[in-house]
């Protein structure tokens, strides 16, 4: 079994990124642009902001920072994209959710400029991965594929099984596995007998928040087993996938911590980078 090291690549892939965000710098006076809009005080969303800060200014990124008291009204918050949409600095624009109950999210999320999406959640770039032409596809599928691309897992002609079937992970990732010419099926809570299914994996992708779901008994020999459950239980981080014993029968398999998750910030700071490089 390999342990597939998301800590790791994710560190690569910000120094290229550095080195990258240098060069441009030098060449252009101009620097990416990241805005973070924060509503609220979710502890949990702000420190995922703040990582997201903190990594921006790591890389050489211009940060944006965007944090608003929680009685921020939904046209306030619109009129605040509708001046970072303007802003030829920003070349991205994430909006951390969950927003408070009082602002319509989905209004907010169509609001954001469809070429500063650097999220890749708007119906345009969620239409434009369909087809196979989006220049900004969501985080954390991407650094899956990412992540399945540096330990050189084949990926062509392989039988891909995405447990979820969530807009954020399950669909988008399904859409990213075929391009690559996987043959993808997508499970779900109806799916009649599921642990047939998973037992064809050569690639199993576990995205349903719940704890330890995947069990070995639903893992042939030497799948490659990718978990983006983040679950918290007795105050620890856990996976969909109950690792251990999975662990045995895997041949490569994703930790909880420091498996998807790492990867998630480093492609988000990527598609930033492709919006700055595609207004040069």
């Amino acid at each position: 079994m390999v342990l597939i090291d998301g800590k790791k690549v994710s560190a690569e892939i910000r120094s290229r990124l550095t080195k990258e965000t240098a060069e441009l710098k030098s060449k252009t006076g101009r620097m990416p642009g990241l805005a973070t809009v924060l509503v609220g005080e979710d502890p949990a969303s702000a420190v995922y902001v703040r990582n997201k800060n903190k990594i921006c200014h790591e890389i050489g990124f211009q940060s944006f920072e965007q944090n608003l008291p929680a009685e921020t009204t939904e046209a306030q918050l619109l009129g605040l994209i509708d001046e970072l949409n303007a802003n030829d600095a920003v070349n991205g624009i994430l909006v951390q959710l969950p927003l408070p109950d009082h602002i319509d999210s989905e209004k907010i999320l169509l609001s954001i400029d469809p070429e500063k999406d650097v999220d890749g959640f708007h119906p345009i770039n969620v239409g434009k991965l369909a087809i196979g032409n989006a220049l900004l596809t969501p985080c954390t599928p991407t650094g899956i594929i990412a992540l399945l691309d540096y330990y050189d897992i084949e990926i062509a002609g392989k039988h891909a099984v995405v447990l979820g079937r969530s807009n954020i992970v399950g669909k988008p990732v399904a859409h990213l596995l075929l391009q690559r010419h996987a043959t993808v099926t997508i499970c779900h809570s109806k799916t009649a007998n599921l642990e047939q299914v998973t037992r064809q994996a050569d690639i199993l992708i576990a995205a349903v928040g719940r704890p330890h779901f995947v069990t070995s008994a639903m893992v042939k020999e030497g799948t490659v087993v990718i978990d983006v459950g983040i679950n918290r239980v007795d105050g620890k981080l856990t996976g969909d996938v109950d690792f251990t014993p999975v662990s045995e029968k895997a041949g490569l398999i994703t930790p909880v911590p420091g498996g998807v998750g790492p990867m998630t910030i480093a492609l988000l700071m990527e598609n930033t980078l492709k919006v700055f490089k595609a207004t040069l």
